[in-house]
């Protein structure tokens, strides 16, 4: 997949959704597939137009929160049949009209044929350009527009708005009901102080993105993918307060893994269901104790996502 940071002319005629795509929930999906599909039946490369930082970010000075790194983004995007994306800086584009939105880029970049987008997509200065305006505008030239209808969970509308505040609550269930897949990183495993390793719990250490929606602190079954293969996790997220941290650390242990050491190698943690929020112990044995209680309830969770059925 050719990823491209500038606004630079597509070789070839495309069909592009356009969206921040935060999170690429079941939503999102519809409107990706929908870009593809179209782009297969026509001819055209499936294109996508996103950016590199939340508009929220820029204008409204809000923290990070995303959903998804950039890097997970990107490869879920691949998955998806996506062949062109283009990966902008909303500082370089933010002021841009929404007329010269679709003149200069849709139609003389992105060489579009064809858009899809969400039903309530907004674009251009002050997000001025509405859904109407880029049907209305887009078939003066040619271009047809798909604006995918909103997809419901729970008689409500899937966001990332939503999934943020289950993964804030520690919901991963919902969570991963609408994202449509785990929730969870894939993360190069870091050294730690080998506490685990001496309560014979040995863990992988990854260290919490920046910018990324924090869960809640707290314990969760999980799933973790080494070499293709998969193994149940028991993975806190938090700040250790038994025995201390100055960060955000997600620490995995996995009970029936006895492989090699994985150092500096990006390991694939996704969350299946909250165990227990964090807490402090009164001492290392106490704290022993709960690892491996939590551990058997881990597994008994896994056994019910692996064979899939519902948690």
């Amino acid at each position: 997949m050719k990823v491209i940071y500038e606004l630079v002319p597509s070789a070839k005629p495309t069909s592009t959704a356009l969206g921040y795509f935060d999170g690429i929930h079941r939503g999102h999906q519809a409107v990706i597939g929908e870009a593809v599909e179209y782009a297969k039946q026509n001819g055209l490369v499936p294109t996508v137009f996103t950016l590199v930082q939340s508009p929220r970010t820029v204008l409204r000075g809000e923290k990070g929160n995303n959903i998804l790194t950039i890097e997970e983004k990107l490869r879920l995007l691949e998955e998806s049949g996506i062949e062109q994306v283009y990966l902008i800086d909303f500082n370089s584009i933010k002021d841009i009209s929404a007329e010269n939105f679709i003149k200069n880029m849709i139609c003389g970049c992105f060489h579009a044929r064809h858009i899809s987008c969400g039903f309530n997509y907004h674009f251009g200065a002050g997000a001025a350009g509405s859904g109407a305006m880029l049907e209305e505008m887009c078939r003066s030239y040619g271009i047809s527009v798909m604006a995918r209808p909103r997809i419901t969970m729970g008689e409500q509308p899937i966001s990332s708005t939503r999934i943020r505040g289950c993964i804030i609550e520690g919901n991963m269930i919902s969570a991963n009901d609408m994202l449509g897949r785990e929730y969870g990183f894939c993360l190069p495993v870091i050294h730690g102080r080998q506490l685990g390793r001496q309560l014979g719990t040995p863990t992988l250490n990854q260290e919490f993105p920046e910018g990324l929606v924090k869960p809640l602190f707290g314990v969760y079954a999980s799933c973790v993918t080494i070499d293709r293969e998969k193994y149940c996790g028991v993975t806190n997220v938090g700040i250790k307060p038994t025995v201390g941290s100055d960060r955000v650390l997600i620490e995995t242990w996995m009970p029936d893994y006895s492989g090699r050491d994985l150092y500096d190698e990006a390991v694939d943690v996704r969350f299946l269901k909250n165990i227990r929020s964090e807490r402090k112990f009164v001492g290392i044995n106490q704290l022993k104790d709960e690892i491996y209680r939590n551990g058997e309830q881990a597994k008994e969770i896994f056994k019910i996502y692996h064979k899939g059925e519902a948690l």
